[in-house]
């Protein structure tokens, strides 16, 4: 069987010029042998909702989202969703790390047709189809739970496939400068505060002003507003703003992954 039969097979037809899609398909292919690793990222904001959501929502009450009093498991199931969508996302850009500096897969990829710009775009959506995948895992325990109230709700998967397409391009522009296995560490230095600090588990007003205005910098904060507004049928015009900044974010990591590839490999 030829390589183009395979992908075919495993991967949905896509433009013939876009041969990044070799990527996605020797990552398919590679996750094969550990896919317990690939599902460990789905059940941690699952544990979380049952923890946090489920136990400590039977203490908190109900929770106010424009006016309009929420209970509190269905206040932080979106907000799962969306750090669900970036970690799988995220951990799966850094992947990008072992390939580049140690495996030297990329080496062997630039001596056929796949371009540097192939290259990167590949990984970016192999990023963004792992973040897809669990946030479409998430939105089935969720709407198992009743936690989706609205009829919009079906449009929070399409807004989680956004959130990974920012944090899948952001993650691997940022993996092109790291340079020890200790720079990964890094990784975790970043996602956790933004995990526990955008609106994930209480409403934005309750922090300092400071504090605000940090989390309205936060790339998940607007994630988590996107979602919730979504699954609780309270739409507004600032989603627009949310959807507009992620895609900046994805839009420009992705310019700044394809130009570093390029320039490690082709130096």
């Amino acid at each position: 069987m030829t390589t183009g039969n395979l992908v075919a097979r495993v991967v949905p037809p896509l433009p013939r010029r876009w041969r990044g899609r070799y990527l996605v398909e020797r990552n398919v292919i590679s996750t094969k042998s550990f896919w317990p690793v690939f599902l460990s990222g789905f059940f941690e904001p699952v544990f979380y909702l049952f923890a946090i959501g489920v136990g400590i929502g039977q203490l908190a009450g109900d929770v106010e989202v424009a006016g309009i009093p929420v209970e509190y498991t269905a206040f932080i199931a979106p907000a799962m969703l969306a750090a669900s969508a970036m970690n799988g996302a995220v951990f799966e850009s850094t992947n990008l790390f072992f390939k580049l500096k140690y495996a030297k897969i990329y080496d062997g990829v630039l001596a056929t047709p796949v371009g540097a710009k192939d290259v990167a775009t590949g990984e970016i959506t192999w990023a963004l189809i792992r973040g897809a995948f669990y946030s479409a895992a998430f939105l089935v325990v969720m709407a198992i739970m009743g936690l989706i109230h609205s009829p919009y709700g079906i449009l929070a998967f399409p807004a989680t496939i956004l959130i990974g397409f920012a944090f899948g391009a952001a993650g691997t522009a940022a993996t092109t400068y790291m340079r020890t296995w200790q720079d990964l560490d890094l990784v975790t230095l970043i996602t956790l505060p933004l995990f526990l600090f955008s609106a994930t588990f209480y409403p934005i007003d309750v922090y300092p002003e400071f504090m605000q205005v940090i989390t309205w910098i936060s790339p998940l904060y607007h994630g988590v507003i996107l979602i919730r507004g979504l699954t609780l049928g309270i739409l507004e015009w600032t989603m627009l703003i949310n959807v507009a900044y992620l895609t900046a974010m994805g839009i420009a990591g992705s310019w700044v992954t394809g130009r570093r590839i390029g320039a490690l490999l082709l130096k």
